[in-house]
């Protein structure tokens, strides 16, 4: 029976329970604690709409019409983005929580929902971005006997997702949501799933509400800042390299200026260069597919690597031939989020558990390091082969990317957003664009093919002011080239550019 069944059916219990002004977002008013007869659609939008969720992106589905009926009663609070594919939506999921820092809401259908929302996911796992998927699940009458669309989730996505559980008990459902938004935000921030069985979504249980979540967050210890500031200056050939999730414009502005002031040359990691100002003195490039030579020999030869909330993975370290493995040849100070990331790979001389906020404030508290012989020469070389790397080569043919690029970075505002997918299409973007604003990048450090198009109609949803730009190759373009419709639809005015080569390359 369908939420809109039950509402029906049971006409007396709804009027006597729902709570006043209810369709105009009141849930959050609600005193602290109350206990209220509600459906389990009610109850997982309510929770939603109490951990600040104002968007969700999906495609509905019959497994889960309880939710959407809740949906309805809260469109002022919060608006349902209809996708055309569930890829889409949970890439247009990854790219709000990207944009936003807080966890993006993609809901789909059981089973070929699910699996198709599974590319999204995957983006959102390798790329540390907070995300919720919820799926509608068959009945709990049903489960084992492979009912119509039946897949274990757990199974399924156990090895792509922080956190993947099944809500048997709608009266449990602000425990699991809390759960959830915590899980996502904190750490190594990622992905987590839920499956949502129908008949638990319209039962009517009696609940309190959870309250707000507060992400939990590591700090680097006093001790650990003064062996950074000791390490720092003993070396001669430091480099400085910043990546991972939890970075904001406040984050940019603390590192760049400590950085400057301790002449150290910094790059980012792959798809991360919005981290940096592009134009910064102290940027030197990005380690990643395509890395400029005299930069990857620049990082082989430094004696000290102070890397910054990234992993060090494959497309960072060159296939894992730029960093010894497991003892790294450059001393390294490896700080992260994540304990369990730290000495995954690579034994480093000072692992710091520490998120990128709390280790850029850490850096304003123990001020500039001194700077060995030579440091600000090594900073102006840096600058001088990156800068170098920039200028267009001419190409094959008579559409010449290099200088598209540069065209885009002479007419595009300063906090313009450029999106893309996974093709060598790209390797002209990262090159040769240069990112001032944190954000203004969008693209999955995963390699997923299909990423730009969605990625760039949320964007566009959550900063409308900005102009978005979506580069994709033709193939790339036409996995997710559907969502064009969700685009118009919603008045999201993107530009996007497809560069067609005609063939995969």
């Amino acid at each position: 029976m369908t939420a809109e069944a039950v509402r029906h059916h049971q006409p007396m219990l709804w009027a006597a329970t729902a709570w006043p002004a209810m369709a105009h977002g009141a849930a959050a008013a609600r005193p602290a604690g109350a206990v209220m007869k509600r459906s389990g659609g009610q109850i997982l939008v309510e929770q939603l709409r109490i951990q600040g969720v104002d968007t969700v992106f999906g495609v509905p589905g019959e497994s889960f019409l309880a939710v959407l009926d809740a949906l309805h009663d809260h469109t002022n609070a919060m608006r349902f983005v209809i996708c055309r594919q569930e890829g889409g939506a949970a890439m247009m999921a990854d790219a709000y929580g990207k944009t936003t820092g807080r966890p993006g809401i993609c809901m789909v259908t059981r089973g070929p929902g699910a699996t198709n929302a599974s590319a999204g996911v995957h983006v959102a796992f390798q790329d540390s971005t907070p995300m919720i998927l919820l799926i509608g699940q068959v009945g709990r009458d049903m489960m084992e006997r492979e009912a119509f669309q039946e897949i274990d989730y757990r199974r399924m996505f156990g090895q792509m997702a922080k956190w993947v559980a099944q809500i048997d008990d709608a009266a449990r459902i602000p425990e699991f949501i809390g759960r959830a938004f915590s899980v996502a935000l904190s750490g190594r921030r990622g992905p987590v799933v839920l499956a949502l069985p129908e008949d638990m979504l319209t039962d009517w249980v009696e609940c309190a509400d959870g309250a707000p979540v507060q992400p939990v967050e590591a700090h680097p210890s006093e001790a650990q800042m003064a062996q950074v500031r000791q390490m720092l200056e003993a070396s001669r050939r430091p480099l400085m390299i910043v990546g991972g999730s939890g970075w904001s414009e406040s984050v940019r502005e603390q590192v760049q200026a400590w950085a400057a002031a301790s002449d150290l040359p910094v790059g980012a990691v792959f798809r991360r260069q919005d981290y940096l100002d592009n134009e910064w003195p102290n940027y030197v490039g990005d380690v990643g597919i395509g890395i400029n030579p005299k930069l990857q020999q620049r990082l082989k030869d430094s004696d000290l690597l102070l890397v910054m909330g990234a992993r060090l993975g494959e497309m960072t370290t060159g296939g894992y031939t730029m960093v010894d493995i497991p003892v790294p040849g450059q001393t390294l100070i490896h700080v992260h989020a994540g304990a369990e990331e730290l000495n995954r790979v690579y034994r480093a001389n000072l692992p710091i558990n520490a998120s990128n906020a709390a280790f850029a404030a850490a850096l304003q508290q123990i001020g500039p390091v001194k700077a060995g012989p030579g440091w600000a020469e090594q900073v102006r070389q840096a600058r001088s082969d990156y800068e170098a790397w920039q200028e267009p080569p001419v190409s094959p043919g008579h559409v010449q990317m290099g200088q598209i690029l540069r065209w885009l970075d002479a007419n595009l505002p300063a906090d313009a957003v450029l999106t893309n997918g996974a093709g060598n299409y790209a390797t002209w973007l990262h090159r040769f664009h240069r990112y001032r604003r944190h954000t203004g990048q969008l693209a999955p450090t995963s390699g997923s093919m299909g990423y730009g198009v969605p990625a760039a109609v949320a964007a566009k949803l959550v900063n409308p002011q900005r102009t978005v730009v979506a580069f994709a190759g033709d193939g790339c373009f036409l996995m997710t080239g559907q969502e064009f419709a969700t685009a118009l639809q919603y008045g999201a005015n993107v530009v996007i550019v497809v560069v067609n080569n005609g063939m995969y390359g």
